[in-house]
C-alpha cells in the first residue's frame, strides 16, 4: 500500500507481516506475525534443520533441489514426520536471508503463500 512502512518478515516462521494500521506507533517492534510464533520462537530444532538445509544443498550441484523432508529426516530420524512444518518454516527463513529459494514445479514461489509440496534449491 502507497504512504505505508514496507513489509516484514517473521523472524519465526519467515513469512510475510504487512503493515497494519493497530501497529502503526510500534511497527519498528513488530517481529511476530501470530501470537502463536512469538511463542514458538525459534528453537535449537529450528537452528538445526535450518543447518541441515545448508550442508544438503552444500553436498549437491549447484541448481539441485531437495525436499524439506529430507532436512527432517535428517534432523528427527525416524519422527521425521513431525518436523515437516518446522523445516517448511526453516526454508522460509533462509530465503529471507537470501540463502535459498523454494520452488514449485520449477519455478520460484512466493514463500509466503505457497501452499503443497515445495523444493529448496541455493540461490543463484
Amino acid at each position: 500500500m502507497a504512504g505505508h512502512p514496507a513489509a516484514k518478515t517473521c523472524v519465526a516462521c519467515g513469512r510475510r507481516i504487512e503493515w497494519r494500521k493497530k501497529w502503526e506507533r510500534d511497527w519498528e517492534n513488530v517481529r511476530y506475525c501470530s501470537k502463536g510464533c512469538r511463542k514458538r520462537g525459534v528453537s535449537e530444532v529450528d537452528a538445526d534443520l535450518e543447518a541441515a538445509i545448508t550442508d544438503l544443498l552444500a553436498a549437491r550441484g549447484q541448481g539441485t533441489t531437495i525436499c524439506p523432508s529430507e532436512a527432517a529426516k535428517q534432523v528427527g530420524g525416524d519422527d521425521w514426520r513431525d518436523l515437516m512444518e518446522p523445516a517448511r518454516r526453516a526454508a522460509r527463513r533462509l530465503v529471507d536471508a537470501g540463502e535459498v529459494q523454494i520452488t514449485q514445479a520449477g519455478h520460484v514461489v512466493d514463500p509466503s503463500t505457497a501452499k503443497g509440496p515445495i523444493r529448496i534449491r541455493r540461490t543463484t
